[in-house]
């Protein structure tokens, strides 16, 4: 790519070259927007979503055995090695 030098620019041909960056860059992003989306569509293929809802982490259960021993206490309970 050839360099411009900036400073020897009106302030129309920045302005100008700012429009002509800012439609080249949405142009890109919308490219790559839609190649992602497609692999997103070949993966949804295998049963599982590609995309995980926030906030989905699954929490540990204790075991029935441990709450029964905690039910009605305020002690922990130990675990047996």
């Amino acid at each position: 790519m050839a360099k411009i030098d900036l400073d020897s620019l009106s302030i129309e041909e920045l302005a100008n070259l700012r429009d002509l960056a800012i439609e080249k860059l949405a142009e890109k992003v919308a490219a790559r927007q839609a190649e992602l989306e497609a692999e997103l569509d070949k993966l949804s293929q295998y049963g599982k979503s590609a995309k995980k809802p926030q906030g989905a982490t699954p929490v540990a259960k204790a075991k029935k055995n441990e709450e029964k021993s905690a039910a009605g206490t305020n002690e922990p309970v130990a675990k047996a090695a």
